[in-house]
């Protein structure tokens, strides 16, 4: 398949990919096609806030379509909700059966459910023929083996999920070590689903030799490869960029100055920023120097100048860019 006719999804980053952030992201870094939002914290449906739905609302996403994604496991709670999803237009939500924190899973939430398959096909049965709008899933190999999903996708050919997608590690690894491309293809290999890849997509290079070893998938989601390089996804996609400095520096602008409008304080605006750089200094080499200038920054001042300072800095002598 062309790597240019692959469709590509940004991934949710909790703390990160916020509509603000994916918004900006599609405006500055043209090549992702659709996004999943970072789940939904689940509510009793009693007393559900509606201020849970700000990151989906469709006037906050215009410029990505997005699928929104629930963490819940009980099936009226996650039923009411994406009932209200779907009274704002949506027709598809994503359930979170994949991530790895341990506040989470601790509750047999997100891959700390994986090893109770049962529950999960009965959330199914209770669900599914209730639910007037389209499900997917995300998820990983297991929570503790790797085997667990794969011994769990025969079971849900059985249900009309729109697409499974897969990300290549267990729950207990967290996002350390390396993706598994081998297990998934084995997970691929056991389901009649549509499936989607998703782990440690980080360059082109990687991305092509992944469409050779797996031609079934047409669809990929990409996360930290492109917090790391914004371009990625354009590169992917044969876009052109004539001056990638200037464009990561005015999205990193408008950004800040976005959240600095919408955020309550120093301290959760930095928090914010700091946690992106932990991943955007990767497009600086070295960068440790880079990361631990910011990561230092006790005020908005101090931010504001070293990341001036930074920019002018490579402007007057451009990194390696990728």
């Amino acid at each position: 398949m062309d790597p240019q006719q692959a469709e590509l999804v940004l991934a949710p980053i909790r703390g990160i990919t916020d509509c603000h952030f994916r918004s900006l992201f599609q405006k500055y870094f043209p090549g992702f096609d659709s996004a999943i939002a970072p789940f939904i914290n689940p509510q009793r449906y009693s007393s559900f806030n509606p201020k849970q739905l700000k990151d989906v609302l469709p006037e906050s996403n215009q410029m990505l379509p997005v699928v929104p994604q629930l963490l819940h496991t009980d099936a009226q709670d996650f039923l009411f909700l994406a009932h209200r999803l779907e009274e704002l237009g949506y027709k598809e939500v994503n359930w979170n059966l994949g991530c790895p924190a341990p506040m989470v899973t601790i509750k047999h939430r997100g891959s700390g459910l994986l090893p109770f398959p049962e529950q999960i096909l009965n959330f199914l049965d209770q669900v599914i023929p209730k639910l007037a709008i389209n499900l997917s899933i995300k998820t990983r190999l297991g929570y503790e083996k790797k085997d667990e999903l794969l011994s769990l996708l025969p079971s849900l050919d059985d249900y009309p999920i729109t697409e499974i997608i897969i990300h290549g590690r267990i729950g207990k690894q967290l996002y350390r070590g390396e993706s598994d491309p081998g297990a998934f293809g084995q997970c691929l290999e056991c389901s009649k689903h549509s499936i989607v890849y998703n782990g440690d997509i980080d360059s082109v290079e990687k991305f092509r030799n992944l469409q050779i070893q797996f031609p079934r998938v047409h669809k990929w989601m990409i996360g930290r490869g492109v917090l790391c390089n914004p371009f990625l996804a354009g590169e992917i996609k044969g876009l052109q960029t004539d001056n990638k400095l200037d464009q990561l520096e005015n999205f990193h602008r408008e950004l800040y100055g976005r959240y600095r409008e919408l955020l309550s304080g120093s301290s959760h605006l930095l928090g914010r920023m700091k946690q992106l750089w932990t991943y955007l200094s990767f497009f600086f080499p070295p960068q440790q120097k880079s990361w631990k200038k910011i990561k230092k920054c006790k005020t908005e001042i101090q931010y504001q100048r070293i990341t001036d300072d930074f920019f002018s800095m490579h402007h007057m002598k451009p990194p390696g860019l990728p």
